[in-house]
């Protein structure tokens, strides 16, 4: 791991969690731990699932975006509010405006899922189309800032959002205090960064661990060469994961995260499947990535005592998705 002081990038606190959870627990669900001893048992160890699938909005990100839209001052959010998004960042943004009665304005790629394009129209958002690349998301954004005054809220790239992030992590661990380490996805680091800054804070002997498609492994790649690696040309079902770090979550994940663990495709349908069988809910592949390595006995434990916590981050599943017929 890193020296945390040569980054200039430090991350919220966990006083700025806790902050964060109470701004936005009227707004939000305390979503339900759930587990299954076939899993269990397929597993080698006890996982705990928190289930963000089944938040409002869909996913992890409404916490992020709740927290960024009612940290903004009257002034701040009478202009509004701005993002790009593939999906579920720009469907949490759209419902936290609209709790607290803003406009917000959402630059998706043109090939975003349609069930994430419904979901952003549905809670009342402005919707702009783009080509599908990093660059053409910033600059549709940056010319809507300039336009509406609006206040960027970046998916991941942002304390308030990574703070919001992190409440996941802190209702997890209030509920199952003795976890030997936590899992979740990684694309841009937001959900990551919040859950090992809070799950650290709290434990600092817990292991954090990001997970990842082998097709995306940018973090992965990034964490070995010690600098922000591009991202991969290659399809992945995950179409949530395909983001690429900012410096900002770069450095968090150097200082706190123990490691990362990629899985191919047919885990992640595979994964899909057993959640779906065992839990009985819908999860996205980008939400089952972060249980596909416990499921697929990639985490080697001291015995099947171990216990690990898995934040399932979505369930906006579009079923008409390529690689999942």
């Amino acid at each position: 791991m890193s020296d945390p002081s040569v980054h200039p990038f430090t991350g919220p606190n966990l006083q700025a969690i806790r902050e964060a959870h109470r701004r936005i627990s009227p707004y939000i669900e305390q979503t339900q731990v759930m587990i299954s001893y076939p899993l269990d048992e397929m597993a080698g160890m006890l996982l705990f699932f928190k289930c963000e699938n089944l938040q409002l909005s869909g996913s992890f990100k409404i916490r992020g975006a709740a927290n960024a839209v009612f940290s903004l001052s009257e002034a701040e959010a009478a202009r509004g509010v701005v993002t790009h998004s593939s999906g579920n960042h720009g469907a949490a943004l759209a419902l936290a405006a609209q709790l607290r009665g803003i406009r917000a304005w959402v630059v998706m790629p043109r090939n975003a899922p349609k069930v994430k394009v419904r979901a952003v129209e549905a809670y009342g958002a402005e919707i702009t189309f783009c080509e599908p690349t990093l660059e053409a998301r910033e600059a549709a954004a940056a010319k809507l800032l300039h336009e509406t005054g609006a206040s960027l809220i970046h998916p991941y790239d942002d304390d308030r959002v990574i703070a919001g992030q992190g409440t996941a992590a802190l209702e997890l661990l209030e509920e199952i205090p003795d976890l030997d380490m936590i899992c979740t996805a990684v694309s841009g680091g937001g959900l990551l960064s919040g859950t090992a800054i809070a799950a650290k804070s709290l434990r600092p002997e817990i292991q954090v661990a990001g997970c990842e498609p082998a097709n995306a492994d940018d973090a992965r790649r990034s964490l070995a060469s010690g600098h922000i690696e591009e991202a991969s040309p290659l399809f992945t079902i995950a179409d949530g994961l395909r983001a690429t770090l900012s410096p900002r979550t770069f450095a968090i994940l150097q200082e706190r995260v123990d490691r990362i663990y990629p899985v191919t495709e047919a885990e992640i349908l595979q994964s899909m499947q057993l959640i779906t069988e065992h839990l009985r809910i819908t999860v996205e592949p980008s939400g089952a990535v972060a249980a596909s390595p416990a499921l697929h006995r990639q985490i080697s434990g001291d015995s099947e005592d171990m216990r690990i916590g898995i934040i399932l981050s979505g369930g906006n599943l579009d079923a008409d998705a390529p690689g999942l017929k």
